[in-house]
């Protein structure tokens, strides 16, 4: 899943809503249910998220929505090898990236 969010320290909890298209009540949730989601708070108490969370969201996203895992054994797999979650998001991730560029060299050559 592309993620379309420009290069910041953090992001409001709006924006990363909107890139993943779920509603903010969604990554609140989330937070609640995944350890490894810990936005920073600002004194007024909005979630701040970093670079590491949005990765971590997405790996959440994958497993959630796109691989149709319930929390609970989403959060079973992430324990039980977290390492090779995030290997596999990251191959995932660059072999999208790889077939989106060969498709778009497919469509200019035509």
């Amino acid at each position: 899943m592309y993620i379309d969010l420009p290069e910041k320290r953090y992001y409001k909890i709006g924006e990363v809503a909107k890139a993943f298209n779920v509603n903010t009540s969604h990554i609140r949730f989330w937070e609640k249910e995944f350890d490894i989601l810990k936005p920073k708070k600002n004194k007024k108490g909005n979630r701040l998220f970093t670079q590491v969370d949005i990765k971590n969201l997405q790996i959440i996203y994958h497993l959630v929505k796109e691989k149709g895992f319930t929390l609970e054994g989403a959060k079973a797999k992430m324990k039980e090898k977290p390492k090779v979650i995030k290997d596999n998001f990251e191959i995932i991730t660059r072999l999208e990236n790889i077939k989106s560029e060969l498709i778009n060299i497919k469509n200019n050559l035509e």
